[in-house]
């Protein structure tokens, strides 16, 4: 990933909060075709390992994780995507000072590596399936669990999975964040998007106001 200086985030709390509030990942690995691509919900448990683990389900019948057995040792691509929002060069102070101005998009985004194994005990299977369940669940008024459902559909339901670990080796963020423009640009960027009907831009704008208090 391309990294200038100004939208490195190495801060490991920070990468982590990312990853835990938009769980969402891509993962990508490389297949005999070309690049294979899967979206899936992984959790991230930040105390094990060097640097970490991720750990997620891939359907059964999703040949990604047959690949990922095949080739054990190479190492696979996680992307989390956080708030992102197109810049108009409107709201730049610049832009009334010189005109000298284009458009640009801000955007927060995690990518990490490891090498994945794959798991298919139903007790491992079990206990990743209910700790994410359990960790959504928990903020609802009438939360869920997995044990509500009868033991058999249960055990059904997890013969049709597969349970994939990454121990992860890096983890690289960028917050673009208009960081690289002036204090008075920044804070006019972050007055326009939190005026916006679009949760993304007010998650957006209030990023960059932290970054205007620098």
């Amino acid at each position: 990933m391309y990294q200038p200086p100004h939208f490195v985030e190495t801060r490991k709390e920070v990468i982590h909060a990312l990853v835990c509030s938009e769980p969402l990942g891509l993962l990508i690995s490389n297949g005999p075709q070309g690049p294979v691509a899967d979206p899936i919900p992984f959790v991230l448990h930040d105390s094990e390992g060097t640097k970490g683990v991720l750990r997620a389900h891939l359907a059964r019948s999703n040949p990604h994780w047959q690949l990922l057995a095949q080739q054990p040792d190479v190492p696979v691509l996680v992307v989390f995507q956080g708030p992102q929002a197109y810049v108009t060069p409107s709201w730049y102070e610049t832009k009334a000072e010189t005109g000298k101005v284009v458009p640009t998009w801000n955007y927060v985004i995690v990518q990490v590596s490891g090498v994945a194994s794959i798991h298919t005990d139903p007790q491992w299977l079990l206990q990743q399936v209910s700790g994410m369940t359990d960790d959504k669940e928990q903020a609802l008024a009438d939360p869920w669990a997995v044990h509500d459902a009868p033991a058999d559909f249960v055990s059904q339901q997890l013969r049709a999975i597969v349970g994939i670990e990454i121990a992860i080796t890096e983890m690289t963020g960028k917050w673009k964040a208009s960081q690289n423009r002036s204090f008075a640009d920044r804070q006019r960027v972050a007055t326009g998007m939190a005026a916006s009907t679009k949760e993304q831009e007010r998650k957006m704008a209030e990023l960059i106001g932290e970054f205007a208090k620098n």
